[in-house]
Parts: C-alpha cells; structure tokens; sequence
C-alpha cells in the first residue's frame, strides 16, 4: 500500500510522516491554508530519504509557477489536473500523477497510471465516490484521496481496493494543522488494512 501524507507544512509533521513509514510527502504550491513556498518545502525536506517520494501538488499552475517549483523544489512527481499536464515542461526526472474527481468520470477506457482520484474539490474534505474508484482501480495505479481520515481508512481500503491512500485533512487538529500522531495512526491502520 503506497501511503501519501499531503498538505504538510512543519518539521514536526514532516518527521511524523517518515517516522510512520510514508511513501509519499506532499506540499500544496496552489491556493490553500496549506500552501508553502517551494523554497520552504525545500527545507522541509532536506534530511527526508531519497526513496520517499516529494510531490508537488499544484492546480491549474502556471508555467512561471510550475518553473520555480520544479527548479527550486525538485520534486518528484507532480500531482495536477490532467488537462494542466499537457501544457507543463516536467523535465526528465519529474513523473506526472494526474488527479481525477467524482463528477470527471466517464466511460473512459484508459487510464494514466498512477493517478489520484479524489472528491469533487481539492483540498476540501470531501469524500471521493469509492464505487467509482473502485472500477477504476483495477484498471490502474489509483491512488484514492478526497475525505480519508483515521477513522474511515480500512472501510476505503477493503471497499475500492486501491493501489495507495493520501490523506491531507483526515490528519490535521485544524485546519492546515497537522497532528503527528494521527500521521502515524492514518499510515499504521492503512498498513494493517491492506494485510487484513
């Protein structure tokens, strides 16, 4: 199970993600209580280990912005609207993980994988449609987001079958607040989920 952390801000939540086993640490460059600059993120994860993953989450970026977090942040992956993908220059090392919502979803034959399938808002806590990432998840790598917490992980897990989790808000005392210790709870009931 590919575990992702997003939305974080703080050394002390940073430390929570890769001391749990994270996969994944994402840092939100768009409009957000959790955005940070990606000189910032940069810093956040300079003593992170080279095998998890830094994704930049971004929406409807322009190439100006795009550009500074590519160069300055050097993530790994990109997570943005898929139609955004087509117009940004990711450069050699960056992998894309286009983000698919509930009311997006058609009768469509391909999908791109890995893909991040979530509510019909980002960064918003709303619950993704898990019957329609289900059928979905057989066909790709989904990464299932969108309204995951502590409490509802193993009921998302055994019901759409994903390839990975990501969860911002399910994680957070406040709004744009991570709390370590439900980082470390969200990834050790997802690691359990995916056993059982």
């Amino acid at each position: 199970m590919f575990v992702k952390i997003c939305g974080l801000s703080t050394a002390a939540a940073v430390q929570a993600a890769v001391d749990g086993g994270a996969d994944a640490l994402g840092f939100v460059f768009a409009e957000s209580v959790r955005r940070v600059r990606p000189y910032d993120a940069a810093v956040l994860c300079r003593d992170v280990p080279a095998e998890i993953v830094r994704v930049a989450v971004m929406r409807h970026p322009r190439e100006t912005e795009w550009a500074e977090v590519r160069d300055v942040f050097r993530p790994d992956w990109l997570q943005t609207d898929a139609d955004d993908l087509e117009a940004l220059d990711l450069g050699p090392a960056c992998v894309a993980l286009p983000v698919f919502r509930n009311a997006e979803v058609s009768a469509r034959a391909d999908w791109p994988s890995p893909l991040l399938f979530e509510g019909s808002s980002s960064g918003s806590g709303q619950t993704a449609d898990w019957q329609k990432a289900a059928a979905i998840a057989g066909r790709a790598d989904l990464i299932l987001a969108g309204g995951l917490s502590v409490a509802n992980a193993a009921a998302a897990i055994a019901t759409v079958a994903p390839w990975g989790v990501d969860v911002s808000s399910g994680v957070e005392s406040s709004p744009g607040t991570k709390d370590p210790e439900m980082i470390i709870d969200f990834i050790a009931r997802a690691r359990a989920a995916e056993r059982n």
